[in-house]
């Protein structure tokens, strides 16, 4: 058989994996100049290594997913530690724990930390998101700092996620073209195509457009050794910057004796960024899941779609790895 995989992303390049190495003969194809997706990550010029498209941090408790992952990447340990920036300059851990609750005052923390993020994240007030995505970050009773407490598997590709995808993808059976948007063209030349682009844009959005949030992201190098000597920082404020990054205070991201490297992140509606659609937007009443459902429907026989985009679904990098090799899986048993 000879398979497309439209989108070199994590979901795109574990399915071709997963395909080659049963024999099947893939082709990859990305819009985009590199592989990776939204994992990418770069050394700037100052030797500071970048994800281009905001930090990736891997945590897990799949075995399998990390496993998987391990087969193409060592890891270097780390535990997500982030702190948030008060009004009066200082700073507190974040997700809530019981010393920031004590520190804030427990009946002020939903107006400082969770309100105004979620205006300036998703552009509307709290009310209306479904409450599943606030539950991602939830307010906690000890007095733990790391942000992803619970997960067995922590760490960064010790040599990045680059790197990591393209191992991936190293196989005799798959071809990669970058730079290559997807045409419709395309789908008669092959026998199945597993696609990653947005699927309202497949279908020339004939139902509607699917909202999604985007984020701007500005990077700068400082003239200073280094900016708050840890690696997240959050904004309380009601400005319209979300976060700061200041990569080389992750491990294995590089040095400078004078310099740091930064990113600001800015979220605006995927309109304001070039139709980059990074978040999709789960409303309370479940309008838009509904919209995606529609599309869903009108599925070819001979294609799958995959995903952020193609799924309308919020993916972490481990469920992304997990639901590829759940969809490989299936299709190769069929």
């Amino acid at each position: 058989m000879k398979i497309l995989v439209v989108g070199a992303g994590l979901s795109g390049s574990v399915i071709a994996r997963e395909l080659a190495d049963s024999g099947l003969v893939v082709t990859v194809i990305d819009k985009r100049p590199h592989v990776a997706g939204n994992c990418y990550d770069y050394i700037n010029n100052i030797g500071i290594r970048i994800h281009k498209y905001g930090p990736h941090l891997f945590h897990t408790s799949n075995q399998q997913v990390f496993d998987y992952l391990s087969r193409f990447t060592d890891w270097l340990p780390y535990r997500h530690r982030v702190k948030a920036l008060l009004k009066d300059g200082s700073l507190v851990t974040i997700p809530v724990n019981k010393e920031t609750s004590l520190i804030v005052g427990k009946e002020n923390v939903l107006d400082i930390f969770y309100r105004p993020y979620s205006k300036k994240m998703w552009g509307v007030p709290i009310e209306a998101l479904d409450p599943s995505i606030m539950g991602r970050v939830p307010i906690r009773e000890d007095m733990n700092e790391d942000y992803f407490p619970n997960d067995l598997y922590q760490g960064l590709p010790k040599h990045g996620y680059t790197v990591m995808a393209t191992r991936i993808l190293e196989h005799t059976n798959i071809s990669v073209e970058l730079e290559k948007p997807f045409e419709s063209g395309m789908v008669r030349k092959f026998d199945h195509v597993f696609n990653s682009m947005a699927i309202d844009e497949f279908f020339g959005f004939r139902h509607g457009v699917l909202p999604y949030r985007s984020i701007k992201f500005h990077h700068f190098d400082l003239p200073v050794p280094n900016l708050f000597n840890r690696p997240s920082v959050n904004f309380t404020h009601d400005g319209p910057f979300t976060r700061l990054t200041e990569w080389k205070n992750l491990p294995g991201h590089g040095a400078h004796a004078y310099l740091t490297s930064i990113t600001v992140e800015e979220p605006c509606d995927f309109s304001e960024n070039e139709f980059e659609r990074y978040y999709p937007v789960k409303d309370v009443d479940g309008l838009n899941r509904a919209l995606y459902a529609r599309y869903a429907a009108m599925t070819p026989a001979n294609m799958t779609f995959i995903g952020r985009c193609g799924l309308y679904a919020y993916l972490d990098m481990h469920q992304a790895v997990s639901t590829a090799l759940a969809i490989s899986k299936k299709f190769l048993q069929r």
